[in-house]
């Protein structure tokens, strides 16, 4: 290993995983179901956000739609 390194002159790199990153929102859930979540928590050991992340990304993978009728 060096005992000096010169990062003036060293070539950034792109991070490859960039777009597989979560992006932060803010959602307003009804406590039921936040509730419903972290219940589920305590089932599977898996914390609720992971839960509605899972249970969202399997509604687009399954390409399901609501009915509002």
């Amino acid at each position: 290993m060096r005992e000096h390194y010169d990062f003036a002159t060293m070539q950034g790199k792109r991070n490859p995983y960039i777009k597989h990153l979560k992006q932060p929102v803010t959602i307003r859930l009804d406590n039921d179901t936040v509730e419903y979540f972290k219940a589920m928590t305590e089932e599977t050991g898996i914390p609720y956000q992971t839960l509605i992340n899972l249970y969202l990304r399997d509604c687009v993978t399954q390409h399901r739609k609501l009915d509002l009728s």
